[in-house]
């Protein structure tokens, strides 16, 4: 209906309520009646006249856009419809690139180092509390295909699972995996290189809230598996599982056991759930050829729990851990045999936000490794026999004292504690500045003091920095 049609029903009603309003009373005359129908028509006609001077608008054009209006209009269709035929042509469709930097500070006491830590080599320095996985780049590429299947590389030189996992090879990738839908979007087949899924606490600095990461992390869970398995997600629960190489992407000669790894995640509402992770299998043991009768690929047993609140400006998350690993402790028996390494530990981590931008963070760790002289997760410090037991950068192993004549009551293992506070604030939708104070603490001198080459049984850590994402 045109804006002239819809006109004229209002003159029409117009009329008809003028004309209403006018009827005269019996008491009018006839020449009383006459004038008034007169001075109706005229108004109906002034009405008519302002009708006829709307203009008709041309043929196939729209109220509310002008001739020129439409033809840019119909120009930008075709423009937005030929981009998307080019990003399907060129597989950019649904593909999403993401990437972050942290430029890092970091103040060891006992090291006597101070300086910026950013894309240092894992083959030079080791992978230690004081420069795991931060001072990073990454660059995540995501894409999802027509039917549900999802494919992910993500890249991370120098400090990524890749390059901690396999040292030698310098990897790049942190992960490249993907998940196929089989059935049904709920099921799928997952394969590839996959970092490790345990605990509260990831590796990417855009996930964490403070500089460091925590001993769990550190010195108790793998890194990466390569394998395939089956995820599946039915209502609340998330499950994953899979057979798979850990901590390496190729066995070496001899090794044919690969290990079972899963994951059961509960979300048991919108603030709150928890996670049960494990690891089953034969690995790497690092004391092969260092201690007699030690297996090349011992037996692993790790399994642990995490649970998380936030809601609002509050964050409380925790996890508690067990692991053991055949003939993988630090220090031999009595007649230089080796032994089992067996550590439990706890984790816990709070934030609260006094601002949207400002968000002050305190975690405390815990980890109980007094059996056998000590050894973690493919972390067996060494030993010489002589008094040499262990990490004293870490703090992990037995202390300096340990000798091969005294075993049963000189060699324990150190527990170690590290309790870390600092805060975060936002500094743009992109950039975040951390800063961070860890005093960690051992039960035995364990921590080597460069400067004067006594051992101590705590050390204290300074860290700073800038978390730049998009």
């Amino acid at each position: 209906m045109s804006r002239k049609q819809s006109v004229q029903p209002t003159v029409l009603a117009a009329a008809l309520l003028l004309a209403f309003a006018a009827a005269p009373s019996f008491a009018q005359s006839n020449a009383e009646l006459l004038e008034q129908l007169k001075a109706l028509k005229a108004k109906v006609d002034e009405l008519e006249k302002k009708i006829q001077a709307v203009p008709t608008p041309p043929a196939g054009a729209q109220w509310g856009m002008t001739p020129e209006q439409a033809t840019d209009f119909n120009r930008l269709v075709v423009k937005a419809e030929a981009l998307e035929d080019a990003q399907e042509a060129h597989g950019l469709k649904d593909l999403k690139i993401g990437g972050f930097f942290d430029p890092t500070y970091i103040y060891n006491k006992d090291q006597r180092r101070a300086g910026f830590q950013f894309l240092n080599p894992v083959s030079e320095d080791g992978y230690n509390y004081d420069n795991s996985y931060f001072g990073t780049v990454s660059l995540d590429f995501q894409k999802e295909l027509e039917g549900g299947t999802k494919w992910r590389l993500t890249l991370m030189p120098q400090r990524g699972a890749g390059t901690i996992s396999d040292t030698a090879s310098n990897s790049i990738v942190h992960e490249a995996t993907v998940s196929i839908p089989l059935g049904d979007l709920s099921t799928r087949f997952i394969a590839g290189q996959i970092p490790d899924w345990s605990g509260y606490e990831y590796i990417q600095a855009t996930t964490t809230k403070l500089v460091t990461r925590g001993l769990l992390l550190d010195f108790t869970e793998p890194t990466s598996y390569t394998g395939a398995g089956m995820e599946w997600v039915r209502g609340k629960y998330d499950v994953k599982a899979i057979l798979a190489n850990m901590n390496t992407s190729l066995n070496p000669a001899g090794k044919r056991s690969p290990v079972l790894a899963y994951r059961v995640d509960y979300s048991k509402g919108e603030f709150d759930g928890w996670g049960l992770a494990g690891v089953e299998g034969r690995v790497a043991n690092f004391n092969d050829g260092i201690i007699a009768n030690a297996r090349a690929n011992s037996r692993l047993d790790l399994i642990e729990a995490d649970t998380y609140f936030i809601r609002g400006d509050l964050t409380l998350q925790g996890q508690v851990g067990f692991g053991r690993q055949q003939d993988a402790a630090i220090v031999p028996d009595a007649d230089g045999n080796a032994r089992d390494a067996q550590w439990w530990g706890l984790s816990a981590l709070a934030a609260y936000k006094l601002e949207p931008r400002f968000e002050v963070v305190s975690r405390l760790d815990f980890i109980n490794n007094t059996k056998n002289g000590g050894g973690l997760l493919g972390f067996t410090g060494y030993y010489d026999g002589g008094g040499s037991a262990g990490d004293y950068r870490n703090g992990i192993g037995a202390a300096s004292t340990c000798v091969a004549s005294d075993v049963a009551t000189n060699c324990k293992g150190a527990n170690r504690i590290a309790l870390a506070v600092g805060f975060n604030y936002l500094l743009t939708s992109n950039a975040t500045v951390k800063a961070e104070y860890r005093l960690d603490t051992a039960s035995q001198p364990v921590f080597l003091d460069v400067h004067n080459g006594q051992y101590k049984k705590n050390n204290q850590l300074l860290g700073a920095s800038v978390v730049v994402s998009f």
